[in-house]
């Protein structure tokens, strides 16, 4: 009885220590309004961790882990081919921001 009380023990524990560790990246292109991706993110400035993490608040995530400019060429399937085209002097770029609940 004991033994099996200690494996139930033991699936719970180890199931709420995985629902925690749930991590999702985002794909944010440097134009989206409102999160400052293009001042912060994208460029590298300082407040780059706390826009990241504004955005994944948003998303109902804690706090955002990483956060990186990426090419066009790394992105599968979820961006229009005419994405990233140079419109009045500016390309568009991304960024993917690692959220972790």
């Amino acid at each position: 009885m004991r033994s099996l009380l200690a494996t139930v023990t033991f699936a719970i524990l180890l199931g709420a220590s995985a629902a925690q560790a749930e991590k999702r990246i985002f794909i944010v292109a440097n134009n989206a309004d409102g999160y400052g991706v293009d001042r912060c993110l994208a460029s590298g400035a300082k407040c780059g961790t706390a826009a990241a993490t504004a955005y994944c608040k948003t998303k109902e995530f804690a706090q955002a882990l990483s956060f990186r400019q990426v090419d066009k060429d790394e992105i599968t399937g979820a961006i229009p081919t005419n994405a990233g085209a140079c419109k009045g002097g500016s390309c568009e770029q991304f960024v993917a921001i690692e959220c972790s609940r």
